[in-house]
This record gives structure tokens, C-alpha cells and sequence, in this order.
């Protein structure tokens, strides 16, 4: 399976090393015409204002949005949480508004509140190990998304078909398994 990582700001080798630890081949995406060799795309964490923008700008809004329409799985992790969103708190447009959730940017506080924490996932056995910096927060989301996990009753992992979302960075850790089950998911939509 080869997994595209948004490659416009963020943790972008981190995401690659995890997706190849996990059995899948990872590549950095600079321009639209990448993506049609995907199985899967990952939009990192950073500024989702200013990955907005960016993808605003080099014509990545519509080329996801058409990305997303053929049933491709889409990850976003922290920022790309936000762009995924259909509703941001206290803003009037959202970028690419795929998944039906509202979130709230900088949720958990500013960098010097950033954690780390064991979360219990729907679909994974053990407890995965999760960093929060300046992490967004899933307020509330539409009966067709399932909420993998929460932290302190609050929504941080969930999934709408073929689109995956976590408040939190999975790729600082050594704890691959929250891509591999989206490789798991990539290699679904393949069948399909």
C-alpha cells in the first residue's frame, strides 16, 4: 500500500517512518498529480490555517475533496484533524469539510500544556500511546461517525468510513499500530 503524506507543513518523515514500520510504503506529496498513485493520504499536524492556505494555493482543496470522492482513506492527525472538519469553532469556513464533526482548535491549551497519554481505540487491542500538543478537539459529530476514543469524555480518535481522525500526533511515538489499522483501511478500499 502506498500512503501519501501531505508534505506542505508538519511532521511529514515522522509519518513516512510509522506508515514503513507498519508494513506500507510511505511518500512525501508536494503536488496534486501525486495522488493519484495513493491508496491512502495523511494530513499531518503543524498550523491548520496556514496547511489551508497552502493547499488553498497549489490547488490541493478540490484534488482531496476528488481523492476523497473515489473512496480513498484519508488520516488526519492534530491540524489535519481541523482540515478534515466540516466545522471549526469560531470560524466561518472549514477547510475541506469531509468528515461531519465540529472541532475546537487548540483545545487541550497552549504548547507548555502538551501531554503524553494511553488511549484505548475501538479496533486495537492494547492501549496506543498518544502526544497532545496544542491539540484540536472533536466537539461533536453526526450519528454516520463512529468515535473510536475519548479522553477525559472528551472525542480525540474517530472515523467516518474511509476517513480517520485523531486529535493527537501517533507518529512521535514508536507506536506504529494507529497506522497500520489505517493501512488496514487503505487495503479494504483497494478491494472494494
Amino acid at each position: 500500500m502506498k500512503i501519501g503524506v501531505l508534505a506542505l507543513q508538519g511532521a511529514v518523515a515522522e509519518h513516512i517512518r510509522s506508515i514503513e514500520a507498519a508494513g506500507g510504503e510511505g511518500v512525501a506529496v508536494k503536488r496534486i498529480e501525486e495522488l493519484q498513485e495513493l491508496d491512502g493520504l495523511i494530513i499531518p499536524g503543524g498550523e491548520s490555517t496556514t496547511i489551508g492556505k497552502l493547499m488553498r494555493k497549489y490547488g490541493f482543496i478540490d484534488a482531496i475533496r476528488e481523492f476523497s470522492g473515489q473512496g480513498k482513506p484519508i488520516f488526519g492527525t492534530c491540524a489535519g484533524l481541523i482540515v478534515l472538519a466540516n466545522r471549526i469553532e469560531g470560524q466561518e469556513e472549514a477547510h475541506l469539510q469531509l468528515m461531519d464533526m465540529t472541532v475546537a482548535r487548540n483545545a487541550f491549551g497552549r504548547q507548555r500544556e502538551s501531554f503524553e497519554t494511553d488511549l484505548d481505540i475501538k479496533g486495537i487491542d492494547e492501549p496506543v500511546r498518544a502526544v497532545f500538543i496544542r491539540a484540536p478537539l472533536i466537539k461533536e459529530v453526526a450519528p454516520t461517525v463512529e468515535v473510536l476514543s475519548e479522553y477525559k469524555g472528551e472525542i480525540v480518535t474517530a472515523r467516518q468510513g474511509h476517513l480517520l481522525a485523531s486529535s493527537y500526533h501517533p507518529e512521535l511515538t514508536d507506536d506504529y499500530r494507529l497506522h497500520a489499522y489505517f493501512l488496514a483501511m487503505a487495503k479494504e478500499a483497494a478491494q472494494e
